[in-house]
């Protein structure tokens, strides 16, 4: 799905998942605050996760042309990519 994008639709996509991703990452740097990861790291890796998540679920067969069903993905993707990193910070700090 995003790999059949143009160039202009690619930019769209990706600003508008960093805008979004960056109101999520000054979020959960308020909440998680030194266990995080800054707003800006939070935001590069809620972006890397959302394309991860969305490129992954295209890899195994699922068809994301519901602009509903990408984004459920996306977030999800993100989200637990977040989680997961921050889960591994907290053991890796404790070792």
């Amino acid at each position: 799905m995003l790999l059949h994008l143009d160039t202009s639709w690619l930019l769209m996509t990706v600003a508008t998942v960093f805008v979004f991703g960056f109101f999520f990452g000054t979020a959960l740097d308020a909440i998680m605050k030194e266990d995080g990861f800054g707003s800006t790291g939070n935001t590069l890796l809620f972006t890397a996760g959302f394309f991860v998540a969305v490129m992954v679920a295209n890899a195994y067969g699922i068809s994301l042309k519901d602009l509903k069903l990408a984004v459920a993905w996306g977030l999800g993707g993100a989200f637990i990519f977040i989680s997961l990193l921050a889960l591994l910070k907290a053991g890796l700090a404790r070792w």
